[in-house]
This record gives C-alpha cells, structure tokens and sequence, in this order.
C-alpha cells in the first residue's frame, strides 16, 4: 500500500490557520496600493497641464498656449470642467510665489475654487466664466509694523528665556492676509508677556526647521497658512516646540498660549448669582478679592492670568459679565458705575476701592501692586519677618530699632472676628490720619501710638487662633484660652487684643549668657537656653471694643514700654504653622492632554498611511511571513522521517558506535537495579550494631 504524503494529510483549514498573517499582509498591501494610495496622491496640477513635475513657468505657459489652440481651432473636447482645472493649474504655476509654495510645501489653499465652478458651470459654457480665477495677493506684514524673523538672525533673537509666539505666512497667501486683523489683536494681549515674530515661507532653511515632516521627510502644513508655532519659556531648539492645531481666532490662540505653552491659571466668569458662593466665600481669608467687570466676555488675556500667578499669595481674580439688567445690583453692592472696571474688596467691613476704566498692562500691575495686602495683615509663617511680629527677627522700622510692638488680633474665623478686624482697621485709620502737626498727636493718651504707628514700630495684625492653636495658647493664656484658641468647643467665639512688646538689649543678654556658662550645662539646660533673641511681654485689652479705647490703651503699653524698666524675659516661641496654600489651577486638564495625544497618534497614523513607502513594505511583509511559514511546516514534517530511519550516506562507524553507547546505557541500569536503596539513612542499621540500656531507664 503506498504511504500516505504529508501533503496529502495536512487539511485545507489548518493550511489557511498557518497563512493566516501573510494572507492578511497581501490584501493590506493590495489596499493600500489600489484604493488608499491613489486617494492620497490625486493627479497634480502639472497632469493637468500634460507637464513633468517641478518644471518651469515657461513650460507651463507653453504647454497652455498649446491646449488652448487645439481649443481656438476645436480640434479637442472642450468640457468646462476641464477648461477650469487647466486654466487653474495655469494660473497657479505661472505665480512665482504660488509655484513656490505648491512646489516646495504642497500648499494650495484655493483649490476648493474648482469644485464651485465645476457644480456652477457644469452645463454652460466654459467661455462664460470669469477670468482670472485667482486673484493674486501681495501681503506685506512689515509694512504693518510686524516684526519678522529670519535664518540669519533665528539665533540672535533667542537671548533671553521669554517665550515666543511665531507665525508662519506666505505673501501670496489670502488666508495669511485676512488673518491679520487677529494677528494684530494677538501681538497686543501678548505685550509685555512674550515675543512675537512673522516668519515668509520663502525663507526655506528655517520654516523647514519649524514645520511638520512626513514619513518620507517632506515638509508641510497640516493645517494651512497661516501656521502658529510656540517655543515656551527657555527653550531654544525645535525639540521642545508646540504647535498649535485649533481654530484660527484671537480667543483659540491666546487661550492656548497661556494655558499650553505658559501654564497659567485660568480666571472665570461670574454672574451675580453665582459670585458669592464660588468665588467670595472660598477666597482665603489672607487674600485680596480682585473682582474685573467685563462688557464683551472675553476671555482674559494673558497679562491678566500672568497676573493671577504672580499674585497668587496675595489675590484672588475673577471677571464678571456686565449686563445693563444688573447695573442696580452693582452699584448698590460695589459703587460700580459701568464696566469695564475693577473692584478690590480687602478686609471684612471695609468698602471696596474702585477703579472704572480700561487701561494697559502697567496701569493694571501698579492697581494690584498697591493693593495686594490686606489693611490687617495675617499673622502667617510666611509673613511674620516682614511685618515685624516675630521674636527672631527685627522691627519694620529697622534693624537698630531695639524696642517694638505688634498688635495681634486673635480669634477663630466666625462673625465676631470679621467685626473686631474691622475695629481694628478703624484702629489703624485713626492713627494713620494723624501727624506730627496735629495736637492730637501730641495728646500723651494716643500720641506713643500715633508715633510708633507712624515710625513702624507698632505693627497690626490678626492670627487664625484655630489654626495656629499652640502659638496662639502660648500668648492667652488664662481659663477662658479655649473660647480664642483651638478647634471650638462649644458655639462661643471671643477674639481677643493683644500687644507684643518686643525688645532687644545687649547688655541684659551678654548677662544672661555670662550667667548661664558658669556652670557646665545638662541637655535640660541646654533645651531651655535655647530661646528666643528678643524679651517678649504679653498684655491683652479687656475693654470695650471702641476705636478711641483701644487706641488710648495701645498708647499706654507703648508708653510704658519705651519709659518702664520692664523684666527682660525671653523664651522660645511656638512655631508658626505652615498653612496650606491654595492650590493653582493651571495648565491644559488631563482629559484635554488625553485628547491630544489621541488626535496626535491618529495624525501620525493618517500620515503613514500616505506614504507610498507602505505598500511596498507591507507585501514584503507578506513574502517573507509566507516564506517562514513555509519553512517551518516543511521542517515539521520532515523531522520524524530523519530520526526513525538512518541516512543513507551514514557510516558503518558511526552505527557501531551508536551501537555501544545504547549497550552501555543497558548495562549501567542493569546494575543500579541490583543495589537496594534503603527507604530512609535511619532504616539502616549496621551488623554489629548493640543496645544498651542505662540504668535509669525503665525495661519489660
């Protein structure tokens, strides 16, 4: 009977398992070729004109004379639609700048104009169509007052670590000149934020370097002309260069500039509804309310979100939209007239300063710069130093100062607080009115105040008692601490005053230390020497919560303070505790950057399926997996026939020793059967083996 074949074996299914990736490769490659590469490579302009690519404008122009004499003589078709692409194809490749940016970049920005006139002129005659189809453009930005930029000076102009704004154009291009209205608004926002330049295409060594690439390396626009690039804040290479891909407006493009390319926090809008509750009641109590009223709704501009950054420890920005229904509401709230303007809302109970008006970056930074502070400072770890309210440190009024004083307002933040810190801004508005002119000044019940107030030796202040709970139990200390200090208790909140008299004498510390280094020091002494370098004297107001008394009782302690010999007394003061700041919002949301990559892959993914390089390798591919396969299934079914029979050109030597080394296996195993292995080494026990019993040990 003959032997059954391999190949007669193996089934069909298991074949077309096997050549399942080469078969899948070759209708790849075949799609590619047949239906995806012709929709990406459509017949050019110089097809239409019977031309080779890139050839010359008077070659073009010949090759027209020569389709429209055959057209005079009406020897050849003279359908409209063809009329109209060749008559385009003409008007294009005989435009210098056109040919240019067709040849080099394969911009062609108007080509959508064949369409329209093919579907207007589909059955009338082409002679009825107006010439030129194009209108050409000659668009000069410098004449504008746009800076450009070129390969020569690229370099020069990359000295400093500002981020730059670029605009790639072409001077014939409609869309470039259009688009300079937005330019212009762009270039204004941007002032004083970052530098701008205009980039011509027909500088080629450096718009190769900031344009896109292909695959195959050739250079080109995905969006078109005009194109925005981006280098950010010290970035110097094309390496850390952003492009932007969204719609060409004013508000797209300084949206994406401050949020992508700088990273800046956003300002919301606000209605009057909506004012309250999501912006004034979660500003941090430490910070300043910068309210801007708009008319038109714009979004801020970079200036005002550079602002909200630089400012962020100081103020809160928001913008509300002006509507003329509301005007009442606004100047019965805020005094606000019209919009645009700015309103600044400071301390609890204090009216808002007003500003109305537009103005430029200079006028908006110096309202900020005047107003960033509260008129009651909060005592924070931060801020301690600079308002002179620290025992480590030194007076507002100088380092040579060696007596000082700082007021504390202390409480938990609730109502009463709100009203003893507008008190206390009535305190400091009483004495700030004050000179040395006045009679009043030189009253002995407020004059100590009004000149330590005015020399900066006496410093106002308020502490969040909750907060800084121990710094806080460290000055008030009495039975009632817990209705100031600390988390509440109960519903009973009493902000309390308090004056710090801070004093430093060289004399009264050399003593103490002189003192103190008699004897050795145990680490208890140690520990407790480590105090503070200025005396500190607490002493706190328990009377009536009226400007003049509070006043007259501050011009007592400073009195006494600068005249008395008081206890020079110094200990270490609690930390301040490092309060958490508010988290700064900026920069692109995850799910957008989520979104652009995924736009970016399926860009890339577009690309390589425009590339004429992919067909060709795809059914390399496929040649090269189906030769694998073959090779392998082949060698699968060849292998037993190569181990069950010998090889006819195998030596007698070699089978004699095949021969040998088989018995000698037999025989090592025909040994190792005879040896018993016992079970376990305890099982063994030797022949001369004897038990003895000890005398203790119980037996039968």
């Amino acid at each position: 009977m003959a032997k059954e074949t391999p190949s007669s074996s193996a089934s069909m299914p298991s074949t077309l398992r096997a050549y399942a990736v080469p078969i899948l490769l070759f209708f790849l490659a075949m799609l590619f070729q047949l239906y995806l590469l012709p929709l990406s490579f459509p017949p050019s302009h110089y097809d239409v004109l019977g031309v080779k690519m890139y050839t010359s404008v008077d070659d073009v122009k010949e090759a027209y004379d020569n389709i429209a004499s055959k057209w005079d003589s009406g020897s050849g078709d003279s359908l409209p639609a063809d009329f109209i692409k060749i008559q385009y194809a003409y008007e294009l490749l005989t435009n210098p700048v056109w040919k240019r940016d067709y040849d080099i970049y394969g911009i062609d920005e108007s080509v959508h104009i064949i369409e329209q006139l093919e579907t207007q002129y589909a059955v009338e005659d082409f002679a009825k169509i107006n010439l030129p189809l194009l209108e050409p453009v000659s668009y000069e930005p410098e004449r504008e007052g746009f800076m450009s930029i070129m390969s020569q000076d690229f370099a020069l102009k990359f000295q400093d670590s500002k981020p730059w704004l670029i605009q790639v154009y072409s001077s014939g291009s409609n869309s470039s000149a259009q688009f300079s209205t937005a330019w212009r608004r762009i270039v204004s926002l941007l002032d004083g934020v970052a530098n701008h330049a205009m980039l011509e295409l027909g500088d080629v060594q450096l718009v190769t370097y900031l344009a896109e690439k292909k695959p195959t390396g050739q250079v080109f626009f995905r969006k078109g002309l005009p194109s925005i690039v981006s280098f950010p804040p010290h970035c110097k290479t094309a390496d850390c260069l952003i492009r932007f891909e969204g719609e060409l407006s004013t508000d797209a493009i300084t949206d994406w500039f401050a949020t992508t390319v700088l990273g800046l926090p956003r300002v919301f809008y606000h209605i009057k509804e909506t004012l309250v509750p999501k912006f004034l009641s979660k500003v941090p109590p430490n910070k300043v309310k910068v309210i801007l009223f708009s008319q038109t709704g714009e979004r801020a501009s970079p200036v005002i979100r550079q602002a909200a950054k630089d400012y962020w420890n100081f103020a809160s920005i928001s913008y509300v939209l002006w509507r003329e229904e509301d005007a009442s509401f606004w100047w019965n709230g805020l005094e606000v007239e019209s919009a645009p303007a700015i309103v600044i809302m400071k301390d609890p109970g204090l009216k808002p300063v007003v500003y109305h008006g537009s103005g430029n970056r200079t006028w908006f930074l110096d309202i900020l710069e005047q107003n960033k502070q509260l008129q009651l400072p909060q005592l924070r770890s931060t801020t301690s130093m600079e308002l002179g309210c620290d025992a480590r440190g030194y007076s507002r009024a100088g380092y040579d100062k060696e007596t000082w004083y700082c007021a504390i307002l202390v409480g938990r933040q609730s109502v009463e607080l709100n009203k003893m810190r507008e008190t206390m801004c009535r305190v400091q508005d009483a004495l700030s009115k004050y000179d040395g002119s006045d009679e009043a000044s030189n009253d002995p019940s407020i004059g100590p105040a009004v000149s330590a107030h005015k020399t900066k030796r006496l410093s106002f202040v308020w502490l969040d008692g909750e907060v800084q709970s121990k710094y806080c139990f460290f000055y008030v200390q009495s039975e009632t601490s817990y209705d100031t200090c600390g988390t509440r208790r109960a519903p009973i909140d009493v902000p309390r005053i308090l004056i710090v008299r801070y004093h430093k004498n060289a004399t009264e510390s050399a003593n103490v230390e002189q003192k103190s280094s008699k004897w050795p020091k145990t680490v208890w002494q140690s520990e407790a020497d480590d105090v503070d370098p200025a005396a500190q004297l607490v002493v706190s107001y328990d009377g009536p919560a009226e400007t003049p008394e509070i006043i007259k009782w501050l011009s007592k302690m400073v009195d006494d303070g600068d005249n008395r010999n008081l206890p020079f007394y110094r200990a270490k003061t609690p930390e301040l505790v490092p309060e958490s700041a508010e988290p700064m919002r900026s920069g692109v949301p995850k799910t957008v950057k989520a979104t652009q990559k995924l736009l970016s892959i399926w860009n890339r993914v577009k690309d390589y399926l425009a590339d004429p390089r992919m067909g060709p390798t795809l059914l390399l591919g496929a040649l090269l997996s189906a030769g694998n396969v073959w090779w392998m299934r082949s060698r699968s079914t060849q292998q037993p026939v190569q181990t069950s029979q010998p090889s006819p050109n195998q030596s007698d030597d070699n089978l004699e020793e095949e021969k040998k080394k088989k018995e000698r296996k037999r025989e090592q195993r025909r040994r190792n059967a005879k040896v018993e292995v016992p079970a376990s080494i305890t099982d063994y026990e030797p022949k001369d083996a004897v038990q003895i019993l000890s005398s203790g040990s119980d037996s039968d």
